[in-house]
C-alpha cells in the first residue's frame, strides 16, 4: 500500500470480506487505471492516458481506496474542500468483487474523511443509477453541468 495521509482522518477499516479501505495520496496511475478497466468505468475515463490519470490523481483532495490481499479492488477520487462540499469524481470496483459492499465502503471511507459538515456529490454513469438506488443515496434533482471537450 501507499504512503497513508491520515491528515485528514483514517478511514482505514477490515470489512468482512476482507476489504481494507484507506487513503493513498500517492496512488499509481497504472493501478488506477487497471481499476477503471476491471470497472468498466475505462470508457468513460481517459484511461489510455496514463499521465492525465496521474494528474486527476495529483489534484484530487482525496483518494479513498479498497484492497483485498494487497490488491487494489476499488478507488474513490474526489475533489473536495473537507468542511462544505465534496465531489466524489470516480468510484470504480472491480467487477471480480462487485457485490461485497465496497462501493458502499468506499463512499462511507469518504464521508468519514470529508466529514460530517460536507456535504458529497456525485454523477452516476447510466450503467451504475441502479447501485446508488438501491444503497439508498437520495438523488438530486436540480443539477447542472458543460461537458468537457476532450
Amino acid at each position: 500500500m501507499s504512503d497513508a495521509d491520515t491528515s485528514q482522518g483514517d478511514p482505514s477499516q477490515r470489512d468482512p470480506a476482507g476489504v481494507v479501505y484507506g487513503i493513498e495520496p500517492n496512488l499509481d496511475a497504472a493501478e488506477f487505471r487497471r481499476v477503471l478497466v476491471e470497472s468498466g468505468l475505462a470508457p468513460r475515463r481517459p484511461s489510455d492516458d496514463l499521465p492525465r490519470l496521474a494528474l486527476m490523481l495529483e489534484r484530487a483532495d482525496l483518494v479513498v481506496t479498497a484492497r483485498r490481499d494487497g490488491a487494489l479492488v476499488g478507488i474513490a477520487r474526489t475533489l473536495t474542500d473537507f468542511e462544505f462540499c465534496a465531489y466524489l469524481s470516480d468510484l470504480a470496483v472491480s467487477r471480480s468483487v462487485q457485490g461485497l459492499k465496497i462501493g458502499q465502503g468506499l463512499i462511507a471511507a469518504t464521508r468519514a474523511a470529508v466529514g460530517p459538515r460536507a456535504s458529497l456529490l456525485l454523477t452516476a454513469a447510466p450503467d451504475a443509477i441502479t447501485f446508488y438506488d438501491h444503497i439508498g443515496m437520495p438523488r438530486v434533482a436540480d443539477a447542472f453541468r458543460y461537458d468537457r471537450e476532450a
